[in-house]
């Protein structure tokens, strides 16, 4: 796997094996992880604070992650995000635990945030913030 996109894929499969519902929050114009989610089966939705344009079949709905909707993403089992800003992590922290869903991001570089939540090695390192109750 030469490129970057090997995080999307470790990422997705991840999921796939251990959700059956997830929300990605500011998903920007890379609908990679979602894209393979549902076709592994995952009820998929995708949010971010700018409008985007998703491919067939994954649903989209402009939010705040720090000022969010909650009935948005009541019923979802992950709440994820792929690289967003350090400045947002803690707000999707605070969504998961609001809607009692998993937290788990993969963070640009080295970041983390505080100690690093529980760490998930799926050949990528993925950081779980929250366990849903």
């Amino acid at each position: 796997m030469g490129s970057y996109k090997h995080i999307e894929e470790r990422f997705s499969r991840y999921i796939i094996g251990n959700y059956v519902s997830a929300t990605e929050i500011g998903v920007g114009r890379n609908f990679t992880v979602a894209e393979a989610l549902r076709r592994g089966g995952v009820t998929v939705k995708t949010t971010d604070v700018f409008v985007q344009q998703p491919p067939g079949g994954i649903p989209f709905f402009r939010d705040d992650v720090c000022a969010p909707d909650l009935a948005c993403y009541r019923g979802t089992a992950l709440i994820y995000a792929v690289r967003p800003g350090i400045e947002m992590v803690p707000c999707i922290i605070a969504l998961a635990r609001s809607v009692n869903a998993d937290c788990i991001i993969y963070h640009l570089g080295n970041e983390i945030y505080e100690r690093g939540g529980r760490i998930i090695d799926c050949g990528v390192v993925l950081h779980q913030y929250h366990t849903r109750i």
